[in-house]
């Protein structure tokens, strides 16, 4: 590092220092009389604020929602029958790099059952590579996540939903069963110009929406952070308010049992510790006001250790967040 880079970096941190100078007395004083509890809640307050969200995001590319996981995402647009291709760039800008032609489900519409002929509609992660497939789906396969917490939710029954190749010796129509096939140069090229484990897909009848609103991420994120403070801090309504009435969790319980299994837990006043990592917030194709959230959890209280993902349907009702199901 040069001289010039040196002073630079000595400048930036000096700005920083200042600029944190009279929020780190309030920091000092509240430590003094509350000891680190009392930081680590201020803390927690602190991410709840719109306004940091909005300085946070000032950088931040949002053309597909807020995406701390991904580095590749596939747009899928069953009216035009065409898969396209955005990575990362160095600068976390996400790029056009490619538009492939693409076979889809002879039906139109959302997927709701075993043998319909439609592709879905959703947001959903591509769960493996298969190599060793038949003929007929080309050189490999990426196996996707349908059905996704949503499609649960709604009743949505099928599975077996790929990204895949064109026949090597087989003739085919000019339709698929669901799946979303690609010529194979094509999925040649995405196996080696994707990360599965860091791609998301995303599928529509028509293009998917871009430039999501950085006002509306950081009233989503601060809600998310207000909700985690109302959890961890056992304040039961606040944390209840952002449920919607119709919830039911992955496995069935609906709001009224949710309420009353929540309110005895919180009653404990357990002392609990949440932190939240690689969040995802995208808008769900085909739904307005509707997206979906992700992260990975990390729980820790008394009684309970939880690390995992966490995935939320939520609505937007009122410029408040109502959450409808999480897995």
């Amino acid at each position: 590092m040069t001289r010039n880079s040196n002073t630079l970096v000595l400048k930036i941190l000096l700005l920083s220092l200042l600029s944190l100078l009279a929020y780190s007395n309030d920091l000092i004083t509240n430590y003094r009389i509350n000891g680190i509890d009392g930081i680590e809640k201020q803390m927690d307050l602190e991410l709840t604020k719109k306004d940091y969200w909005n300085n946070y995001l000032k950088a931040k590319d949002t053309t597909f929602g807020y995406l701390e996981s991904y580095s590749s995402v596939l747009t899928c647009n069953k009216s035009q029958s065409s898969l396209k291709f955005y990575k990362e760039d160095e600068h976390q800008i996400f790029k056009f790099k490619k538009k492939y032609d693409a076979f889809t489900g002879k039906a139109p519409g959302e997927k709701e059952r075993e043998g319909d002929l439609r592709t879905p509609i959703g947001i959903y992660n591509l769960t493996k590579k298969l190599s060793n497939v038949d003929s007929f789906y080309g050189p490999l396969a990426f196996v996707t996540s349908y059905p996704n917490s949503y499609d649960l939710y709604k009743g949505r029954e099928g599975h077996g939903i790929w990204i895949h190749g064109l026949p090597t010796h087989q003739e085919r129509d000019e339709f698929t069963k669901g799946c979303i096939a690609i010529n194979n140069s094509s999925i040649e090229c995405l196996d080696r110009n994707i990360n599965i484990k860091k791609t998301i897909l995303i599928i529509n009848d028509s293009e998917v929406k871009q430039n999501t609103s950085k006002e509306l991420l950081s009233s989503i994120l601060s809600q998310l952070y207000l909700w985690r403070y109302a959890w961890i801090y056992n304040i039961t309504d606040v944390y209840l308010s952002f449920y919607a009435d119709n919830f039911v969790r992955s496995d069935g319980m609906n709001f009224e049992v949710f309420k009353q299994y929540k309110t005895r837990i919180f009653r404990k006043l357990e002392k609990k510790e949440i932190l939240f990592q690689n969040i995802n917030v995208i808008p769900y194709p085909n739904h307005e006001n509707t997206y979906e959230v992700t992260f990975k959890e990390f729980y820790s209280s008394d009684s309970f250790t939880f690390t995992g993902n966490k995935t939320l349907m939520i609505k937007m009702d009122n410029n408040k967040i109502k959450i409808f199901t999480e897995k």
